[in-house]
């Protein structure tokens, strides 16, 4: 495994493509500590120490790397383009127009493309409004009373708003270029990046605590626990066989051969943790900015605001659940799917072409996607009720979500780079 790495650095094309991409993952770590205009750093620092930073941006602090709490150029990371990306796709099923240029393939889906990008900036410049808002009220960080901003005039409101957004297109634009002249997904691997940044600080904040070693073993066991488990199912594929019926086009013979479909047990990925861990955050943000004696702010405080009530997470394994069947239901329409067998002359051995077959194959997804939703649920709950257990109540870069977007990311990625060394050395990193 190690000679590959070797083999990879030692390939002239490969070893750029790769250091391209570690340049550009640097450059992207440099931001996240680049002060945002209009910012008293020296405070934000102090309020940033471990035990004062706030939960209700939690999620979003965590996919840029700690640079939200932090108030920097690249505070919003890469979740407004995260969110973009998935309105798009579902908007495939509410506006006809999106279907018809995600059918058209790569004109089609360059135009989808840059509809993505102008949402990424609205959707940047509303959470960079409300990021500030939520700065200005002192509700950033709940337990610090100094001031974050050295002026709250309205051109250095403007002024920060601009910065954040302007931020936000270049991480998107880091991407695109990861994409296109790097290995891997650009926008995977700055969520990886980004969450891969906060491991130090998660385990200097444990080893803190009472008991700390004894807390860091466990925490580290039942972290490999769950990478073995996301592994293992994200491998796992039922294979669905298909066979290719002879036919005659003029005077060659086509089909005859036998393939099969495959499907993932976790189609849907880790969009429904994302979703969501989103939605649950709603309510909690928007008692920031209400009255903390009204009834329902109380409720919300008490019920939603600890990932650790049986409320929340009731409601979020609900979420979960509900997310994995809509999103599934999106990426994979067993009606084409039996279209398109039924046009080039194939068959499931054993079922009739055309609506039988559509119904076998939503039969299948069925029971596959409550598999993969009861997994994504288990996986985004072990480590939160195994920290409940423990007494940690920190917000730390080991949840479900996080794990879940690490390993795929990572076998995403060495796929990659294991089919290029192939194509050159017809050996992988495992031979």
């Amino acid at each position: 495994m190690l000679s590959a790495f070797v083999r990879a650095f030692r390939t002239p094309d490969l070893r750029r493509k790769l250091l391209f991409t570690l340049g550009i993952m640097a450059i992207f770590r440099f931001g996240s500590f680049v002060p945002t205009p209009g910012i008293d750093y020296t405070n934000v620092r102090v309020c940033t120490e471990p035990g004062t930073d706030g939960s209700v941006l939690g999620l979003v602090n965590l996919f840029s790397g700690g640079a939200l709490l932090q108030l920097s150029v690249f505070a919003l990371g890469v979740m407004p383009y995260i969110t973009a990306s998935i309105i798009v796709q579902l908007l495939r099923v509410v506006i006809p127009r999106f279907e018809a240029l995600h059918k058209e393939g790569q004109s089609g889906t360059a135009v989808l493309t840059q509809y993505t990008r102008y949402l990424t900036i609205g959707l940047a410049i509303l959470q960079a409004t409300t990021i500030i808002t939520v700065a200005r009220t002192g509700n950033l960080y709940p337990d610090c009373n100094l001031d974050i901003l050295v002026d709250d005039s309205v051109m250095t409101i403007l002024l920060m708003i601009l910065t954040m957004t302007a931020g936000t297109g270049l991480i998107m634009w880091l991407g695109e270029l990861i994409t296109e002249r790097g290995v891997g997904n650009g926008m995977s691997l700055l969520i990886f990046t980004s969450i891969a940044s906060s491991f130090p600080s998660a385990f200097r904040q444990i080893q803190l605590a009472d008991d700390g070693a004894i807390k860091l073993a466990i925490f580290v066991v039942i972290s490999l626990l769950v990478i073995g488990l996301i592994v293992f199912v994200e491998q796992s594929q039922r294979r669905i066989p298909v066979q290719y019926a002879k036919r005659m086009v003029g005077r060659r013979m086509y089909g005859g051969s036998s393939t099969y479909i495959p499907i993932k047990i976790n189609m849907s990925g880790v969009i429904p943790v994302i979703f969501a861990s989103s939605l649950m955050a709603l309510p909690v943000l928007a008692a920031q900015f209400a009255d903390p004696t009204d009834s329902w702010v109380q409720w919300v405080s008490s019920n939603l605001a600890d990932p650790g009530q049986n409320i929340y997470i009731a409601v979020y394994v609900a979420l979960i659940l509900f997310f994995a069947f809509f999103y599934t239901s999106i990426t994979f329409n067993p009606d084409d799917v039996a279209d398109n067998m039924k046009r080039y002359g194939g068959f499931i051995p054993g079922i009739r072409a055309g609506r039988p077959t559509a119904e076998y194959l939503q039969y299948v997804i069925t029971r596959i996607t409550t598999a993969g939703a009861i997994y994504l649920a288990i996986v985004a709950l072990i480590p939160t009720i195994a920290f409940k257990l423990m007494g940690i109540s920190t917000t730390i870069p080991f949840g479900g979500t996080s794990l879940l977007i690490l390993v795929s990311v990572g076998l995403e990625t060495v796929k990659q780079i294991d089919s290029q060394l192939q194509q050159r050395h017809y050996e992988g990193f495992l031979r």
